[in-house]
């Protein structure tokens, strides 16, 4: 992550506002040559992608989704310094809309006007006129461009007309230019089965990544295994230090320090598993995710599943974010950035509640398998898409599930072939977040839990909780699988313990498993969720969703009886 000092972001800062999809983030890209850094905007909960150049910091705000996302547009805009320049960008192919919808934002600020898109128009003296006059009734500097091939004289244009802004007039009404410009329709856009291909879309790379990552895992593993047990075996004998004739063993190190290092929740015995199980899946995920962003179709998936979404308080692009959370967690919670204003928090909440990672979901498929059930994981989540959504439509605000707070793009996305350096440059920034972000968290974890377990934390907790496991008809045993989830969500593979299954029905295998993997978020989940927001709001959603885990498990248990 690149750092920079506040007296240069506050002497060079460009502050980027668009719509979605206006190619904003390609066109910075291109400008600067750079990846971005996540930071917010003059301290305030805004959360942008920042860009540095030699000469300027770019400060790529949220694209506008909603109408209510012009409103913490204008707060942002409101904390900008006088030196401070604004870049406009908007789209050929609906350019009166967009100009019509953003310039109230901007009025009275200094800044140029960027159209992207503009290859989708045809070249004609007509349409190069009227930008001519624009600029001039408006004194701006306006520049039309391909932002995803940027040429070395428009990126030279744009960097010298920012060094000298001008006033965006307060009453300027262009004249409407009558570019209106639509790409083709595709199944994405039929009435009746738009919504299930965009669906289809969402699923197939989740599916295929996981089962690719845990193909991998299952081929890996047992190798893994075996080396981690040859290594702590050869560890525990060997001396930590060897001082003239005193030699201390690591079986003879403080037995707390042996916990962390080779115990049942150790670094050495747990860290390996990490790469195993859940880097696969992100990298994969992270690159079908990167190609879908590249070619236009999360747009497109955006705007066909808005109108299923937005009872539940989601868009088609937080919904991307949820599944993405399959992967891992944190790149998926840290997305939200991105979201418009008024689900950001839902959006949150639904990762938390409802993307079961890698992690806990091939600890799911390890239980179902080890039980010889493996048919549950089809119930499994059926139950927990559903009750996701009627958790999301409960908690979610009044203003995001508005039908008067309406998409402000409603236009088709064009679809276009991605491009390999587009791809690797969205996936990047998730695998970078992968690693940098949930690693050191999952190593404190690790720990954590060590610590736990050392100190008979873990199973304390257990048997406080075991005469409540009746009400879920769990049995007692169920309680420490639990409890081990709520800190690390691999914890319930102590389900599959053989002692424990033998005492398991199909269906209270299947209400274990749920119980323990939406009961809490793991604690790397937690952990980035506060980093993310606030405290606060980490507290209240742990409330509220072990209050919906609790009552969803109540009739998951007892209505299978009676379906049963």
């Amino acid at each position: 992550m690149n750092i920079f000092t506040p007296s240069k972001i506050e002497r060079d800062c460009v502050v980027v506002i668009g719509k979605e999809n206006t190619g904003k983030s390609q066109l910075i890209a291109s400008l600067t040559g750079k990846s971005a850094y996540s930071d917010n905007f003059r301290g305030s909960t805004i959360a942008c992608e920042t860009y540095q150049s030699e000469v300027y910091t770019f400060i790529d705000t949220p694209g506008i989704l909603y109408r209510s996302d012009t409103v913490t547009t204008r707060q942002a805009l409101r904390q900008l310094q006088e030196n401070d320049t604004v870049l406009l960008v908007v789209k050929a192919t609906d350019v009166d809309q967009d100009l019509a919808d953003l310039l109230p934002l901007v009025a009275d600020k200094r800044g140029i006007v960027v159209i992207t898109f503009w290859d989708k128009l045809s070249s004609t003296t007509h349409n190069q006129q009227v930008v001519r006059e624009w600029s001039q009734t408006s004194k701006l500097s306006i520049v039309t461009v391909d932002a995803r091939y940027l040429r070395a004289e428009q990126q030279n244009f744009i960097v010298d007309a920012l060094g000298q802004p001008h006033p965006f007039p307060a009453q300027w009404i262009p004249q409407r230019s009558g570019w209106q410009i639509q790409p083709q329709p595709t199944l994405l856009e039929h009435p009746n089965l738009g919504w299930l291909v965009a669906i289809a879309l969402l699923l197939i790379p989740a599916i295929i990544a996981v089962w690719g990552a845990n193909s991998f895992a299952t081929l890996v593993d047992p190798v893994m295994q075996a080396g981690v047990a040859s290594l702590i075996e050869r560890t525990a004998q060997a001396p930590a230090f060897d001082a003239g004739d005193v030699s201390l063993p690591l079986s003879q190190l403080p037995i707390g320090l042996r916990e962390i290092l080779i115990g049942q929740y150790g670094l050495v015995t747990m860290g390996p598993l990490l790469f195993i199980w859940a880097m696969p899946t992100v990298v994969l995920y992270a690159l079908f995710l990167g190609a879908y962003k590249a070619s236009g179709l999360v747009e497109r998936i955006t705007i066909t599943l808005d109108p299923l979404l937005r009872q539940f308080g989601l868009s088609g692009r937080d919904l991307v974010r949820v599944i993405m959370g399959f992967g891992c967690n944190v790149p998926a919670v840290i997305s939200t950035r991105g979201c418009s204003s008024c689900s950001r928090g839902t959006c949150i909440s639904a990762i938390a509640f409802g993307s079961a990672c890698s992690y806990q979901f091939g600890a799911t498929l390890g239980v179902f398998s080890a039980a010889k059930l493996t048919y549950l994981v089809i119930p499994y989540l059926l139950y927990l898409t559903t009750t996701t959504l009627i958790y999301t439509r409960i908690i979610s605000s009044p203003t995001a599930k508005s039908t008067q707070n309406p998409l402000v793009i409603e236009g088709r996305a064009f679809l276009e072939f991605p491009r390999w350096s587009v791809i690797w440059r969205e996936a990047k920034a998730t695998i970078q977040q992968f690693l940098f972000n949930a690693i050191p968290i999952f190593l404190v974890i690790t720990i954590i839990a060590s610590v736990l377990n050392w100190l008979g934390v873990i199973v304390t907790l257990a048997n406080i909780i075991n005469p409540l496991m009746g009400w879920f008809n769990l049995p007692p045993e169920a309680s420490l699988p639990i409890v081990l989830a709520s800190i690390r969500k691999d914890g319930l593979l102590l389900f599959a313990e053989p002692e424990t299954l033998a005492m398991l029905t199909p269906l209270q295998v299947l209400t274990g498993v749920y119980l323990a993997g939406v009961l809490l978020p793991c604690l790397v989940t937690l952990l980035t969720i506060m980093q993310e927001k606030s405290a606060r709001f980490a507290l209240l959603l742990l409330g509220k969703q072990a209050i919906a885990a609790i009552v969803f498990s109540l009739f998951l248990a007892w209505g299978g009886l009676l379906i049963k």
